[in-house]
């Protein structure tokens, strides 16, 4: 089969924005914080700092006596988003890019002569030339060419950082051989788990596993998908649909409070409403979680008639929210979620709380936020949290600032 797909991934790069932005960072140990706070958690770590055993999810007390004189930097979505489309269109300019899948992966379709190998790995290099030379030689990243998108980006986890691995037909399997089952795309703590149960624990095994054997392991088509991707065959992946809007915040030692928490809430859920109108969805059912210091957490759930309207979503916060302990703990971190998502054409009118008077509201609120700023109308419960909360990032979303952004 040929070579198909060519998969870029950026190393280390919530560290190595910083690292290019800020030249006194470069060649040091650096962690990118939420806040700065020894109680929070790294969000990403430079490679020098990961020769350390610092990673992402290293708390950052750990961290400091790991890496004593470790650098700490509190993160700046909006600048990662920025640096974000310049790769974007510095890879573009080598090989058009087929798919982003995350602010620091996406995969290119080889065509033609490029699909040769030679002419796969020139593109390679003129990625790696065109980004040092027009972004910046602190974005590195390692590129993974194969005959499908799996295997590239599998390949593109074998040499880290700056690296560039080719996979091809006569390399499989044996190539993938060295590999832990969870190096692979797809599997997760739950799904090793389940492929111990079948008796599957080496990616030999998991190769040399029957099609039969593989979708009785998943539970479905999905093992049938994953076997033709081991031999290199272009398996499309299924088709997928939002299922849920949120965000999260570790909240700063000074928010750490019951009537700060639900301020920073009421702030996420107002701007997780702003998101879902903007995507032109509605949500039936809203998830509230605290994560508090002494590492209890508290998880509520409540089921509202299908909306996007603020006002509606802020009363199901509310009674949420008369659920919270007052024995709780301090809170250390808060989040929303939207679930039960569908596209807004579905709406159908509610019963007891008319909202179509309020989407000319929602709508002026939005209008006025996107022109003037985010913090020009808001709903007073988010009041002691207008500095707090800012964009985040998370694995598999690219954040549009205009809509996000803070």
């Amino acid at each position: 089969m040929p070579l198909r797909a060519l998969y870029v991934d950026f190393n280390s790069y919530f560290a190595s924005v910083e690292q290019q932005e800020r030249r006194e960072l470069r060649g040091r140990p650096v962690a990118v914080l939420p806040v700065i706070a020894d109680s929070t958690c790294c969000i990403a770590a430079s490679y020098e700092a990961k020769k350390f055993g610092v990673k992402t999810g290293t708390r950052v007390s750990d961290a400091k006596r790991l890496c004593p004189g470790i650098e700490l930097v509190e993160a700046r979505p909006a600048k990662y988003v920025e640096t974000h489309h310049r790769l974007v269109a510095a890879v573009e300019s080598c090989i058009h890019v087929g798919h982003v899948y995350s602010i620091d992966e996406m995969t290119c379709e080889l065509l033609g002569r490029e699909r040769q190998r030679d002419k796969a790995l020139a593109i390679a290099k003129r990625i790696k030339r065109t980004i040092a030379e027009t972004v910046g030689a602190e974005l590195r990243c390692s590129i993974g060419i194969a005959p499908n998108t799996f295997l590239a980006k599998t390949a593109s986890d074998m040499q880290k950082p700056d690296g560039c691995i080719v996979i091809e037909d006569r390399d499989l399997p044996r190539s993938l051989f060295g590999l832990q089952l969870r190096d692979l795309c797809g599997i997760g703590p739950a799904m090793e788990k389940r492929l111990r149960e079948h008796a599957i624990d080496t990616v030999e095994k998991l190769c040399g596993a029957s099609k039969p054997e593989l979708r009785k392991a998943w539970g479905g088509i999905e093992g049938e998908r994953v076997h033709a991707r081991l031999r290199g065959e272009d398996v499309q992946a299924a088709p997928s649909k939002r299922s849920s809007v949120g965000h999260s915040h570790v909240l700063p030692p000074h928010l750490r409070s019951r009537e700060a928490a639900c301020s920073v809430l009421h702030r996420l859920l107002q701007k997780a409403a702003m998101r879902l109108r903007d995507y032109r969805l509605i949500a039936g059912a809203l998830h509230v979680s605290v994560k508090c210091v002494d590492g209890t957490c508290w998880e509520n759930h409540i089921g509202c008639d299908p909306t996007s309207d603020t006002v509606q979503l802020l009363k199901a916060l509310a009674r949420l929210w008369r659920e919270y302990p007052k024995t709780a703990a301090k809170p250390l971190a808060v989040g929303v979620t939207l679930l039960e998502l569908n596209d807004e054409t579905s709406q159908s009118g509610a019963l007891f709380d008319r909202v179509d008077s309020r989407d000319k509201l929602n709508s002026a609120i939005d209008g006025l936020n996107l022109k003037y700023g985010k913090h020009t109308l808001y709903f007073g419960g988010a009041y002691l949290a207008l500095k707090s909360a800012p964009m985040r990032i998370s694995f598999n979303h690219v954040p549009d600032v205009r809509v996000e952004g803070d």
